[in-house]
C-alpha cells in the first residue's frame, strides 16, 4: 500500500468513527420529535363526525406524555440507537468516498453540485442499514398507541419480521427509503458545506466556532427534511401497513392524495422541522469534535 492510499484509508476510518459519534448525538437529541412525527404521519383518517387522534404536534406531544409518560417519546429508540452508529458511520464514510472520487488531489475544493453528488452516494451507501432500522423503529412507534403490542422490543420485532417473511420483510419500503434518502442526503451535505463556507469569511472552515457549527448543522437538517418529508410520509405508512394493503409507491401516493390532498404528503411537517435543527446541529457538532480529536490523536502524515 502506498503512502497516499494509507492516507486515504485513514481519512475514511476517521469519517466512519466520527459519523457514528455524530449519529448517537442525533438520535439522543431528535428521538422525541421523531416519535411525534411518525405518529402524526401514520394516524388513520377519522370517520365522519369524529376528531383525529392528534390535532397537531403539540396535541400529539401532550397525549403521548399523558398516556405513556416522557419515556413514551423514546419508544422505538432501541432500533435507531443500535443502528445509528453504522448508519451515520456509513453515511459519513460514503460522503468522504464520494468527495475523494471527484478530487484530483486531497486538498481540491469541490463545487456545490459535486458535494451534492457525494452526498447522494452517501445516502445510497447507508441504505443497507437504514431500511431495516427504519422499518423496526416505525413499527415500534406505531404500536405504542395501539391496544395490540405484538413486539416486546427491537430484537423481538426483527426476529418476528424475519420469521414471517424473511429478509424481504425487514427491507419492506426499500424503494421509498432510497427515493427519500438519496436526494435528501445530497441536500444535507451540500447545505452544510455551503453554510460553513459562507460563515468562514475567508478564514479556514476548520476553525469555525461551536455556535457556527451548530448553526450550519441545523440548516443542513432543515434542508434535508424539506426534500425528504413527502417520501418519508409515504415510507412510514408503507412500512407500518399490513403487507397486503399496498402494492407499492403509487398505491400509497394515490391513497394520500385521495384522502387528504397534497397537504397529506406533509403530515408531521412541523414535528420534522422542529426536530431537524437541534438534532442535526448535535450530529454535526459530534462529528466535528470527534474528527478534531482523531486528527489530534492520529495526525495525517
Amino acid at each position: 500500500m502506498s503512502a497516499e492510499d494509507g492516507a486515504h484509508l485513514l481519512a475514511y476510518v476517521k469519517h466512519f468513527i466520527s459519523g457514528g459519534a455524530g449519529g448517537v448525538c442525533l438520535t439522543l437529541a431528535g428521538q422525541p420529535l421523531d416519535t411525534i412525527k411518525v405518529n402524526l404521519q401514520i394516524q388513520a383518517r377519522p370517520l365522519l363526525g369524529q376528531s383525529p387522534r392528534y390535532n397537531n404536534t403539540l396535541d400529539c406531544f401532550r397525549k403521548i406524555v399523558s398516556q405513556q409518560g416522557l419515556w413514551g417519546l423514546y419508544k422505538g429508540m432501541g432500533a435507531p440507537l443500535a443502528g445509528v452508529t453504522p448508519i451515520m458511520a456509513i453515511t459519513f464514510f460514503g460522503f468522504s468516498l464520494g468527495k475523494k472520487l471527484q478530487q484530483y488531489h486531497p486538498k481540491e475544493a469541490l463545487r456545490p453540485h459535486q458535494v451534492f453528488a457525494a452526498g447522494m452516494l452517501s445516502g445510497l451507501c447507508s441504505a443497507v442499514v437504514v431500511i431495516p432500522s427504519e422499518r423496526i423503529k416505525c413499527l415500534l412507534q406505531a404500536q405504542a398507541n395501539s391496544l395490540l403490542k405484538p413486539f416486546s422490543g427491537p430484537v423481538d420485532c426483527a426476529r418476528q419480521l424475519y420469521r414471517k417473511q424473511g429478509i424481504r420483510s425487514l427491507y419492506r419500503g426499500t424503494i421509498l427509503t432510497l427515493l427519500r434518502d438519496i436526494p435528501a442526503t445530497g441536500m444535507y451535505f451540500m447545505s452544510y458545506e455551503w453554510t460553513k463556507e459562507m460563515m468562514s469569511q475567508g478564514k479556514s472552515v476548520s476553525d469555525l466556532s461551536v455556535p457556527r457549527i451548530l448553526f450550519a448543522g441545523g440548516v443542513a437538517g432543515v434542508c434535508n427534511w424539506l426534500v425528504a418529508i413527502p417520501m418519508d410520509v409515504m415510507k412510514s405508512r408503507f412500512q407500518t401497513a399490513p403487507s397486503n394493503r399496498y402494492r407499492g409507491l403509487l398505491d400509497v401516493l394515490r391513497e394520500v392524495l385521495r384522502d387528504e390532498g397534497p397537504r397529506g404528503l406533509y403530515r408531521g411537517f412541523t414535528a420534522a422541522m422542529l426536530r431537524a435543527f437541534p438534532a442535526n446541529a448535535a450530529c454535526f457538532l459530534g462529528f466535528e469534535i470527534s474528527m478534531k480529536f482523531l486528527n489530534w490523536l492520529i495526525p495525517d502524515s
